[in-house]
């Protein structure tokens, strides 16, 4: 039995000193850029949730003139962009056990694969900080399998309203703590790139200061909703974007209340790039850290949701309460802040390759877009907040592949079906025939919105509004998965998953029911049984049909859900087969995909 993910194994589940690893780009430090370093594995839990978001408002830079059509892509892969500092990646050696059923042959190892350790990487402090808490380290969700997909290529086509000017896309979401900073730094940085012009942002400070919340307008950029700027609080995953000469960025600003954690995720699982928002005030960082605060959980989420790099933006060193008496930024409250972060990181399975760390103040921009004078942070030595953006390790995309769109939000515009999500496989173009699943609808694609743009082609990874016919808008479902004819998504109610319980009141046993969420699905489900309890150290069986779990174990076990849904095999497609569970507003798990079964499979 394969388990879904034959070349990573995560820390939680492999053998003592196996590690999986993939390289990325070294964190920035207090004293400049450490060397490469091994990069983090990725995580395997995508959802999202259907909630209502607020109107999909696009503040953008108008992008420079089209570039010149390129060659259609081939089948020959392009040479892929990496960091000047980046070694190649370490080889990753498996040995899968495959079996054909798991619970008919439990004694075959689930989990065999054995991974090679990446050499040690450097921490973003003067000295790596060591956890002699004595606590026993958090265990990482599980890892992404590699994806193995051809090169990122333009794609030759006109578009219809403007041309496609060449640049790939990047999703970012911002995370981290209530009133940490999240929406005053990426409404500053569409500012600083010409998404709000000046105008607008004198019309945001008046009404902000007629509030008596000046230091707010830079977020309102983010916040449109009235209670959201009434309340200075992000309540739904904002949406701009801004352009660089070689790239488009999606910002989506995520809230920080837990209350609202279902629309972090919703963000969470659109992006491939974390901005994690740490206040460094006096006692800010101490709530969202060290006091039951949203960082830990929203770290957590962000891995087991795909995304791929972190950039950790210590926020707010200007502040009155830590700066130096000479005015200079505390060089030691900005290491205070990462010493006690790294550890977790590594836990939840964040690997230095994969994170980058900049000290920033974003109310008044510093080092945002120009990097922050020596006289103001003598100390630091690494890039700007936005030449760290255009350096950063390109978005793997499967530009050849299938079309799978799982779609996330859907309304009707002049008449017309429009249906939003992450083209997560393959090349959409205008005119084309598509199926949509579960329900086997046939649709044809009238026209595509790329932010402000109309578009004659929507490339992997854009967040794409297509608007269709064949289909009322109200006979599409959040979660629905738009779908090449020739090559249609799985579609079950049931399924079995390996799953780590992180929190849980009581035991966890068969009978249990709670809420899914896989890519942008959410969904009840029970769980049928129990199939075996994995041994954390070794990955092996410890235990076969086990009569309960609790927090901190690693079960197989088969779910069911009240209908079927769209959703594969981890080891098929990662980005349909990674979840969690969520029980009374707590992440109760998270998990993969291991092998679908039939609708009727109850009784197996």
């Amino acid at each position: 039995m394969n388990t879904g993910a034959d070349e990573f194994v995560p820390s939680w589940m492999a053998k003592p000193g196996a590690e999986n690893d993939k390289k990325g780009r070294a964190p920035q430090t207090a004293g400049g850029s450490a060397g490469g370093a091994a990069a983090a594995p990725k995580l395997v839990v995508d959802f999202g949730l259907p909630s209502k978001k607020k109107s999909a408002v696009v503040i953008g830079a108008k992008p420079a003139a089209p570039a010149p059509a390129a060659a259609p892509a081939t089948d020959v892969p392009e040479a892929k962009e990496a960091p000047q500092d980046s070694a190649p990646p370490p080889e990753v050696q498996s040995k899968p056990d495959e079996t054909s059923d798991i619970s008919a042959k439990l004694e075959s190892a689930v989990l065999k694969e054995t991974t090679k350790e990446p050499p040690a990487a450097s921490v973003p402090v003067a000295t790596e900080p060591t956890d002699d808490s004595g606590k026993e380290a958090v265990a990482a969700p599980p890892a992404e399998e590699d994806v193995d997909d051809d090169a990122l290529g333009e794609v030759e086509s006109a578009a219809i309203s403007e041309e496609s000017d060449g640049r790939k896309t990047v999703n970012i979401v911002f995370i981290g703590h209530v009133d940490a900073g999240k929406s005053t730094i990426s409404g500053h940085i569409l500012y600083l790139t010409g998404g709000v012009d000046d105008r607008t942002m004198e019309k945001f400070e008046r009404e902000a200061k007629a509030k008596n919340r000046e230091s707010w307008k830079y977020a309102w950029a983010m916040d449109l909703a009235d209670s959201e700027r009434d309340k200075g609080k992000t309540e739904e995953c904002g949406r701009a974007s801004f352009v660089t000469e070689t790239r488009r960025f999606v910002l989506l600003d995520a809230p920080g209340h837990k209350s609202y954690v279902p629309s972090m995720i919703t963000g969470a699982s659109q992006a491939d790039v974390g901005m994690l928002v740490i206040s460094a005030r006096k006692g800010e960082f101490e709530t969202g850290f060290e006091k039951g605060g949203q960082t830990r959980e929203h770290a957590m989420l962000a891995k087991t949701s795909g995304v791929r790099q972190l950039v950790i933006l210590i926020n707010k060193l200007d502040d009155p309460s830590i700066v130096n008496p000479d005015g200079t930024w505390s060089k030691e409250r900005y290491d205070e802040c990462c010493s006690k972060l790294m550890p977790f990181l590594k836990q939840v399975g964040w690997k230095p390759g994969d994170c980058s760390w900049i000290p920033v103040s974003g109310l008044t921009g510093i080092n945002l877009k120009t990097k922050v004078d020596p006289q103001t942070c003598p100390w630091y030595e690494g890039e700007s907040l936005l030449d760290l953006l255009e350096h950063l390790r390109p978005p793997e995309r499967l530009l050849n592949a299938p079309v799978k769109l799982p779609v996330n939000e859907k309304y009707k515009e002049m008449g017309g079906t429009m249906l939003m999500g992450k083209l997560e496989a393959g090349t959409i173009n205008v005119g084309d025939k598509l199926v949509l699943m579960p329900q086997k609808t046939e649709i044809t694609v009238e026209a595509i919105h790329l932010e402000e743009f109309e578009r004659a082609t929507a490339e992997p990874g854009d967040n794409v509004r297509l608007r269709i016919k064949g289909a009322e808008e109200e006979d599409v479902k959040i979660g629905f998965v738009a779908c090449t004819p020739t090559a249609l998504v799985t579609v079950t109610d049931v399924f079995d998953v390996r799953l780590m319980i992180l929190e849980h009141k009581s035991i966890i046993t068969a009978g249990y029911s709670a809420v899914i969420h896989i890519h942008a699905l959410v969904e009840e489900f029970v769980i049928e049984k129990l199939i075996g309890e994995l041994d954390r150290k070794t990955g092996q069986i410890a235990k076969k049909f086990p009569k309960f779990a609790k927090p901190g174990q690693t079960v197989i076990a088969r779910i069911r859900l009240n209908q079927p849904i769209c959703v594969e095999e981890f080891k098929v497609f990662p980005q349909l087969g990674r979840f969690m569970i969520r029980d009374e507003q707590r992440t109760v798990g998270v998990g993969i995909v291991l092998k679908v079964r039939e609708n009727n499979s109850a009784g197996e």
